[in-house]
């Protein structure tokens, strides 16, 4: 997900122009995200897999309803390192989390004030028994409020499409439905993704695993936060708690003329937590339609 870079909110003229305009953005905005809903939800419904076996996480970020300006080409690269993590793998020949590395780059292009789409290729990961492979990949769909950063409370919903390789998930193909809720108060930031990821089971299958955050904003260039990230179980019925998924991050943000940093560490909070895991993403708008790239601080 983007996170650098200049925010529009549309086009200038009238007033009434423009909330015609508006209303018709959003309107179309709501019309793609039910249709996308609404195949993620056959599928889930009709599709059958072998069952959700979590490996390891390639993202850990929280969305804020950011994306790229429209024509604007963004790079993010996650990478994460666990010094501490689960030893055993959670099925046969998958990547174990102890002592791994893993990550991807992300490409993602703003199509307008309200969508962008995303690449993430290559899944990548190194563990200390199955070495260096790739994973599969994913590709997103995000859609928002416009200039969300300009707004006290913003909202958004991305889906991602995964395939996957046989070292990383048992399902060959799972995907990620994400609500973002938030509010920038100024100075504090408040957002909350309640995500739900499926391997194409049913929805009684459907997995609870969100993602929260609160920030302080110390300065236009420097942010502190907490955020959490979480996997409850399906819907169904959500695992005991010490056998469910719960890690608390410290997180410093940061922009740059370079990249936009975004650097932290996570604690487990339970038995089937890592224990220790460590975050690196960095931003980059690599084009910029019609003007010369700018990376720094997100719009007020």
């Amino acid at each position: 997900m983007a996170s650098s870079g200049e925010r529009h909110s549309g086009s200038q003229g009238p007033a009434r122009i423009e909330l015609v305009g508006v209303a018709r953005r959003m309107s179309l905005m709501v019309r793609c995200a039910a249709a996308a809903g609404r195949v993620a939800v056959l599928g889930a419904f009709w599709l059958s897999a072998a069952g959700v076996a979590v490996a390891q996480t390639d993202e850990i970020q929280v969305y804020d309803a950011s994306i790229a300006a429209p024509g604007t080409i963004n790079l993010t690269w996650h990478n994460n390192f666990t010094p501490r993590g689960q030893a055993t793998p959670a099925f046969p020949g998958a990547v174990v989390s102890d002592k791994s590395w893993n990550g991807v780059p992300e490409w993602a292009y703003g199509f307008t004030p309200w969508f962008e789409g995303g690449l993430y290729l290559p899944l990548y990961s190194l563990d200390k028994y199955t070495g260096w492979g790739l994973d599969g990949a994913k590709i997103r769909l995000l859609f928002v409020a416009p200039d969300a950063a300009a707004r006290t409370f913003f909202y958004g919903l991305n889906f991602e499409f995964s395939y996957n390789a046989k070292r990383w998930d048992t399902s060959r193909v799972t995907s990620e439905f994400r609500p973002i809720i938030g509010w920038h108060l100024k100075p504090v930031d408040i957002i909350i993704n309640p995500i739900l990821d499926t391997s194409y089971d049913g929805l009684a299958n459907l997995v609870f695993a969100p993602a929260s955050r609160v920030a302080y904003n110390l300065s236009p260039k420097w942010a502190i936060a907490a955020e959490e990230y979480a996997e409850f179980g399906p819907l169904s019925g959500f695992k005991p708690t010490n056998d469910q998924y719960h890690e608390l991050y410290v997180v410093i943000d940061h922009p740059t003329k370079v990249f936009d940093i975004e650097a932290g560490v996570g604690f487990g909070l339970t038995g089937a937590s890592d224990g220790l895991t460590m975050k690196l993403i960095l931003s980059r708008d690599l084009y910029k339609r019609g003007a010369p790239v700018r990376n720094g601080p997100k719009a007020d």
